[in-house]
């Protein structure tokens, strides 16, 4: 037996389980959720079918934990603009760059964030997930910003993006900034 090979002569993949979650994101992205089963993302993950039931109980916990990393990436993300900031000027630029570069200019997170709204509409444990993605979002800018203000940039981010996933015209050159900037102007 070779290192690539476990005991019981299957092929030791420790990044399966991973990769098929990625897959998850990549077929809720192609076919929404509604559109998302075992076989599309085992052929997505190049994976068995046998792997899906292996690694996820079911399709609602692999959904789930798909959703969680996408979660937890974007929040990361925030996270890691506002800590690298010293002053409010900074931060105000490091929020325009994570709306217009991280949320607006990225279709599929455009995808994956909406779908998300939509299942936390109607299940709790995606609230929940929502809840934390905010809470960590809202945490990061109140590094630089209070609590309110915090939470109404934050709600601005949300609508910004609900606009640019709605909205079929362009997303007008500067709109991120001139509405931080408006939000702020007055502190």
């Amino acid at each position: 037996m070779t290192d690539d090979t476990v005991s019981k002569g299957r092929r030791n993949d420790p990044e399966r389980r991973d990769r098929i979650i990625d897959a998850a994101l990549e077929v809720i992205v192609a076919e929404g959720v509604a559109g998302i089963s075992h076989r599309k993302v085992a052929a997505a993950a190049g994976v068995p079918l046998g792997s899906m039931t292996y690694h996820f109980v079911g399709m609602e916990e692999l959904i789930h934990e798909a959703f969680t990393r996408f979660a937890t990436a974007v929040s990361d993300r925030i996270d890691e603009r506002m800590r690298s900031t010293r002053t409010r000027d900074d931060a105000l630029d490091a929020l325009v760059a994570h709306i217009d570069h991280d949320l607006l200019g990225d279709r599929r997170d455009l995808v994956l964030t909406h779908e998300l709204y939509t299942l936390a509409a109607h299940d709790p444990r995606y609230r929940t997930l929502t809840t934390d993605w905010m809470t960590r979002s809202r945490s990061a800018l109140e590094r630089h910003f209070d609590a309110t203000t915090a939470r109404i940039l934050d709600a601005v981010v949300e609508g910004l993006s609900l606009h640019r996933a709605l909205d079929l015209g362009p997303v007008p050159p500067g709109l991120a900034r001139e509405s931080v900037r408006r939000i702020v102007a007055g502190l």
